[in-house]
């Protein structure tokens, strides 16, 4: 009797510390808001600001539906299903935190059309992962409580009356979670602004947690989500710092130039569309004015070019004692001062970005890589109808992430990579391949024609990973910076970057043995910033401290001729001002307006437009997350400055991807 006694006692006991469905409820809650406060501390995002009020009012909505949907069977079940539940909602933290970590960018389903790089990708991916592990475990903590305390877990079923109290207690804290946006206005990247009208992920995750806008991405993923277009006169006067040609007290007024426009009837467009978005973007592109001809209209006319998309190019590279060649392009001919290379959805933006002048918006991933759309600007269609030849190479496989599709869309029906032809040429067997050696293998393709050359390359050897021996590269240049005093992935970055530098020597070595360097323009663009650096490594070689957000990005745009004067210009440019810029010089018959970069030489005002709406412009930077304005020279602007520009950056970004979804230069100019 005396033993039955002890044993019901220890029973009773146990029983004490059982961990039950209402204290399931509070540690769900707690666990859900962990996840999202360390996350925001291990990507440097901001801790208590009025996003934490959105967070907290979605994760007791979230608490509530978790606990509605593992409350229906017996212990043993529910515990798997809500075992599952933690799991899957930990590792989406996770998945976030690695591809922050490698990219500086966020994980949305678009990627899921880039599954070659994700591929390509996950040697590395497994290697971040042990380098970040820690930060990783600190994340699936709770979970790992949760495992240990599995025994102390009773989550038993509930009756139907219980579930209706559940489900009616998420309904109202969802409400009042969507009644607390109007507590910060509709301004533009505002809470109701993003949840109804802008698609950005990167401020969905800063503003709304990491699973809530996951929830978002699915949602309009599966059902679409058409945005919202700011049209209105504060855009169209956005202008006003343009220079204006006809001002009639200008004494040294400038002679009449016309715009860079096509002959367009879009009131005839506008009356016959039925399709509603595309009828706005009608409307969009009518009150645009496009830009103005200059006195650099036509200065190439005429001549060869051969434009580069480097990889991972960035102006960190560029030293005169490690990279000469580029030092010398860089700093003469054309000199950009202020231009950058936004990271957006890693090469594949870069890219899209250079050859198509529009931003990188989320969405354009699947239609640009099928290679279906029309593009009557595509760079090797504009320069076929002048009367040149063009080629296209890279060196490393042709078929990745469909280069070979996009690259035929815009004209290039000879593109050569290895497995279509180049690996005959080149060792196509080391990681990364190399630049020279592509350089070596193909000037001879174009440089002794009767016909001017337009020859586009996109290299590899500059790739991570970064290490001295493990980059073959890196390993071939690996004395070259021996005596200098950086850590090894720096110094591994640098020795890849030499080999373009060495790329380029030859080229231009080529040129000049065959008499075409002077009637030659070298233009070299990087896809984005070396992210397998981390941002303190990218800061030991940088000549000042960099940002995560803008400064990390800041770039060079060569556009090089051996026989022209230096030209400085301090004008804020990116990727997209590339394509109109490049038109404008050599004499492109094209539509500025239709184009959303623009030429970086004509009056129209700078802008640099980054993944997560963040913007530098001639006066100065926007970080969207927080909402700062930092004025470029210390002066103050007016708020209707950072309004408008707002208003201007929005509708740059969504109709660049209402372009691809509509294919909208098809439905305007036809083939």
């Amino acid at each position: 009797m005396c033993a039955l006694n002890v044993v019901k006692g220890m029973e009773l006991s146990m029983e004490k510390y059982k961990i039950k469905n209402g204290n399931i409820l509070l540690f769900t809650l707690l666990i859900l808001l962990y996840l999202e406060i360390v996350f925001r501390l291990l990507t440097k995002g901001v801790v208590f600001d009025i996003s934490l009020l959105y967070v907290f009012l979605y994760t007791v909505f979230t608490t509530l539906l978790v606990y509605f949907l593992v409350t229906w069977g017996s212990n043993r079940v529910n515990k798997v299903i809500y075992y599952v539940t933690i799991f899957g909602i930990t590792f989406i933290y996770g998945l976030q935190l690695c591809i922050y970590k490698m990219f500086g960018f966020y994980f949305d389903l678009s990627l899921l059309w880039a599954t070659d790089q994700v591929m390509s990708f996950a040697g590395d991916g497994l290697t971040l992962i042990l380098e970040n592990i820690l930060e990783i475990l600190l994340l699936f903590l709770p979970f790992i409580v949760l495992l240990i305390l599995n025994k102390k877990l009773v989550i038993s079923k509930r009756n139907g009356k219980e579930h209706i109290g559940l489900l009616a207690g998420s309904i109202f804290v969802y409400i009042l979670f969507i009644g607390s946006f109007y507590l910060n206005g509709n301004a533009i990247n505002s809470a109701r602004d993003l949840y109804f009208n802008v698609s950005n992920n990167e401020l969905n995750i800063r503003k709304f947690g990491v699973l809530n806008a996951f929830r978002i991405d699915i949602k309009r993923t599966i059902f679409g989500f058409e945005g919202k277009l700011n049209i209105t006169d504060d855009y169209v006067d956005q202008d006003v710092d343009k220079d204006d040609p006809d001002e009639e007290d200008n004494e040294d007024k400038e002679p009449e130039y016309g715009y860079h426009r096509l002959d367009v009837d879009f009131d005839s467009l506008i009356a016959n569309e039925s399709n509603s978005t595309v009828r706005m973007m009608h409307e969009y592109f009518k009150q645009e004015s496009g830009t103005l001809e200059n006195e650099y209209t036509n200065y190439f006319k005429g001549k060869n070019l051969i434009l580069f998309m480097a990889e991972s190019f960035n102006e960190i590279a560029v030293r005169e004692d490690v990279t000469p060649t580029l030092y010398q392009l860089v700093n003469s001919g054309f000199k950009f001062n202020n231009f950058y290379t936004p990271t957006i959805s890693s090469t594949i933006g870069g890219e899209f970005q250079e050859l198509t002048g529009l931003v990188a918006a989320s969405g354009f991933l699947s239609s640009w890589k099928s290679g279906e759309n029309a593009y009557p600007f595509g760079i090797a269609t504009a320069f076929q109808k002048m009367g040149y030849n063009t080629y296209a190479y890279h060196n490393h496989t042709y078929t990745f992430q469909s280069r070979n599709k996009y690259l035929a869309a815009l004209g290039f029906d000879n593109f050569l990579g290895c497995r279509n032809g180049l690996e005959k040429r080149i060792n196509c067997n080391q990681w990364p391949e190399s630049d020279v050696e592509m350089i070596k293998a193909t000037v001879s393709d174009y440089i002794n024609q009767d016909e001017p050359f337009m020859v586009y390359y996109a290299t590899v050897s500059g790739h991570g990973d970064y290490g001295l021996d493990s980059n073959a590269m890196s390993y071939k240049h690996k004395d070259d910076v021996a005596g200098l005093n950086y850590s090894e992935k720096p110094l591994s970055y640098l020795a890849a970057q030499i080999e373009l530098d060495r790329a380029l020597a030859l080229l231009i070595e080529k040129l000049d043995e065959a008499g075409e360097l002077e009637d030659t323009v070298i233009a070299l663009v990087g896809d984005h910033y070396p992210y397998y650096l981390s941002l303190d490594e990218v800061n030991e070689l940088a000549s000042y401290e960099k940002d995560s957000v803008v400064e990390v990005n800041r770039s060079n745009f060569i556009l090089w001729n051996s026989e022209m004067e230096t030209v400085n210009v301090d004008k804020v440019g990116s990727q997209i001002d590339v394509l109109p810029t490049i038109y404008n010089l050599f004499g492109v018959e094209y539509d500025s307006r239709l184009i959303i970069g623009k030429d970086i030489l004509s009056t129209e005002p700078g802008v640099a437009i980054f993944g997560n709406s963040s913007w530098v412009s001639d006066k100065g930077t926007y970080y969207a997350s927080s909402g700062k304005f930092v004025s470029r020279d210390g002066s103050s602007v007016d708020s209707d400055y950072v309004r408008t520009m707002n208003n201007v950056v929005s509708n740059k970004i969504l109709i660049s991807r209402y372009i691809m979804e509509n294919d909208y230069y098809r439905k305007v100019l036809g083939e």
